[in-house]
C-alpha cells in the first residue's frame, strides 16, 4: 500500500463516530431519574399531610340537611379549593377541601350546598354565609379579572374563602348578589333583635 492510501484509511477511521453511550449507563441515568421523580412527588405528599395535619383544629365540614327549601339559584362547575380568608394562597386541605373537583352549587336559604362528585360533599348554613366576590385567583388556580366566585364563610373559629368556576361565568355576579343580599338581611335581623 502507498503512503497515500494508508493515509486515507487512518483519516477514514478518524471520521467514524465514537460510541456515544453504553447501554449501562443509559439505564443507570433512567433508573436514577426514576427515582428522584419519585422522591419528589413524596416529598409533595409530606407535605400536604404535614399541611393537613397542621388544620386538624377544623371541625368536620356540615352534611346537607334533609328538605332543603326550594332553590334559588344552582350551578354547575369547577370547585378550585379553599383558603384562609383574605389569603389567597394559605390553602386548606383538611377534611378534603384542598381536593379540586366538579362541583353542583345550589343555593337555598337555608345555605349553600356543596355537592362535589369524588370528593366530600358539604354545606354552609346561612348564618355562616359572609359575602361573596368576583375575584381572579385561589391557591394554585388564577383566571382573568372576575373569571373565580369566591364565597366567604365561617367555620368554627376560621373564615374560609372557597373558590368556584361556573361552566357558564356570566351567572357569577347574580351568586354575589343574591349571597351578599343573605349576608345583609342576616345582619340586619341580628341587630334589630
Amino acid at each position: 500500500m502507498t503512503p497515500a492510501v494508508i493515509q486515507l484509511a487512518a483519516e477514514a477511521a478518524e471520521r467514524q463516530s465514537a460510541e456515544v453511550t453504553s447501554v449501562g449507563a443509559r439505564i443507570a441515568w433512567v433508573i436514577g431519574l426514576t427515582v428522584f421523580v419519585a422522591f419528589v412527588y413524596w416529598l409533595m405528599r409530606q407535605g400536604w399531610k404535614w399541611r393537613g395535619a397542621l388544620q386538624n383544629d377544623l371541625p368536620e365540614l356540615p352534611a346537607t340537611p334533609e328538605g332543603l327549601p326550594a332553590h334559588r339559584l344552582a350551578l354547575t362547575g369547577r370547585y378550585h379549593g379553599s383558603t384562609t380568608a383574605g389569603q389567597w394562597l394559605d390553602r386548606i386541605v383538611a377534611h378534603g377541601l384542598g381536593v379540586r373537583s366538579r362541583v353542583e352549587l345550589t343555593l337555598t336559604d337555608a345555605g349553600l350546598d356543596v355537592v362535589r362528585p369524588g370528593a366530600t360533599d358539604f354545606f354552609v348554613p346561612t348564618a355562616q354565609l359572609r359575602g361573596a366576590r368576583l375575584d381572579k385567583g385561589i391557591a394554585g388556580k388564577v383566571l382573568t379579572e372576575g373569571g373565580l366566585l369566591v364565597v366567604t364563610w365561617a367555620h368554627g373559629d376560621k373564615l374560609i374563602d372557597s373558590g368556584f368556576r361556573s361552566d357558564r361565568a356570566a351567572e357569577h355576579a347574580a351568586w354575589v348578589e343574591a349571597i351578599n343580599l343573605m349576608n345583609q338581611s342576616i345582619t340586619t335581623e341580628g341587630a334589630e333583635r
